[in-house]
């Protein structure tokens, strides 16, 4: 007998069973979804030296200027904790002075009780807590001698004078305690700046690091050569004045070269003793805070330089530029501060022919270096602080 059974093609489908075919084809489309869903994202592009080279120098700048932001408050605080000090060592003798005068005080309710012109009990009421309140009654004041009445009144001017000096001790102890939260904040910002630039330059390889030196490198040879320019200007201009002097003994008035106010004698001497202590400084280290004498940063070292020549400057660089007299930068002589960026972050002490000296940057040592280090666009201004 015939068979009946119905033909089926090949690579037909049977009912619950997929071909081998199209069953592999749906694994490997799993398999490529599920990489793709737990692949890490691309990595972000890896930025270019230039760029590396101007975000470590922001960095840098930042810090500075937190540095001297740093400055501003931890002096601040100094000054806080000193009148903090003095405040309470004034409430401690006031106290004292009071305890001596309210024991004279119960001496005299004492004598009043004794001979019977108060109640029982006031006596031990002056003695406790509001001698002001026993002395108040009539019957007592009224048998106080002159001498006694003037103590009493003197009592009651010092006790509330002392608890005045108090409240004043608190209100300055509640400002130095947010002045030191401040500072805290303030060092803080300074070490994460310092730490994000000390990142970017650890990830350099080697011969991006040697790329980074040799833009430095043309960077300070640029420098230099806008130095030989400015010290050859001041030199010419130096040279027509002295042609155009009139004679001996005539009147010259007291104008320099570029119509600029002339450095007399004094001022002269003074930068020679500043600029020959900042040559005796050269080679430490900067260290953001510091006023020497084994570090320095930027403002630290001008201050203590001028100090040398017996001149005293204020602590920041937001100060130092307001003490002095600002010259043009075509007058600049030897001694002047030379301070830079907008936000007046930075100082330098000039020493002639375009250098100055100054503490750069956390990482680096005092040094000798152009005024034109960072171009002249960051030159700010030029100030003679004596």
């Amino acid at each position: 007998m015939a068979s009946h059974r119905k033909w089926s093609p090949p690579g037909s489908r049977r009912t619950g069973i997929r071909t081998p075919v199209l069953a592999t084809a749906a694994l490997t489309s799993v398999a490529l979804l599920s990489q793709t869903a737990n692949a890490a994202p691309p990595a972000e592009p890896r930025p270019s030296l230039e760029e590396v080279e101007k975000k470590v120098d922001d960095l840098y700048h930042q810090a500075e200027t937190a540095t001297e932001k740093y400055n501003a408050t931890r002096e601040k605080t100094a000054k806080q904790r000193k009148r903090v000090d003095s405040l309470l060592d004034d409430v401690a003798r006031r106290t004292e002075k009071l305890n001596t005068a309210r024991e004279e005080l119960g001496s005299f309710a004492a004598a009043q009780y004794r001979t019977g012109a108060s109640a029982p009990g006031s006596a031990s009421l002056l003695l406790a807590d509001t001698p002001q309140d026993y002395f108040d009654q009539t019957q007592l004041m009224n048998r106080l001698t002159t001498r006694q009445k003037a103590a009493v009144d003197d009592y009651v001017t010092e006790q509330a004078s002392t608890s005045k000096k108090r409240e004043e001790a608190s209100r300055s102890l509640r400002t130095l305690t947010t002045s030191q939260d401040a500072l805290k904040t303030s060092k803080a910002d300074v070490q994460g700046k310092l730490a994000a630039a000390r990142d970017l330059l650890s990830k350099l390889t080697a011969d991006e690091k040697a790329r980074l030196a040799a833009i430095a490198k043309k960077k300070r040879e640029e420098a230099d050569r806008e130095a030989a320019r400015l010290a050859a200007e001041r030199s010419a201009a130096e040279k027509k004045a002295r042609d155009t002097a009139p004679p001996p003994g005539t009147s010259s008035g007291t104008t320099g070269t570029s119509g600029t106010t002339a450095t007399d004698s004094s001022y002269t001497a003074k930068a020679g003793k500043a600029i020959a202590f900042a040559r005796a400084q050269v080679g430490k280290p900067y260290v953001w805070g510091a006023t020497g004498p084994g570090s320095y940063d930027c403002s630290g070292l001008t201050q203590a330089v001028w100090k040398a020549a017996g001149v005293t400057l204020p602590r920041t660089t937001y100060d130092q530029v307001n003490a002095g007299t600002t010259v043009p930068l075509s007058a600049i002589e030897p001694g002047d501060l030379v301070f830079f960026y907008g936000d007046i972050s930075h100082v330098g002490l000039y020493v002639g022919d375009g250098m100055m000296i100054h503490a750069p940057k956390p990482g680096a040592y005092v040094r000798e270096e152009s005024i034109f280090y960072g171009g002249e666009s960051i030159i700010h201004s030029v100030v003679r602080p004596a």
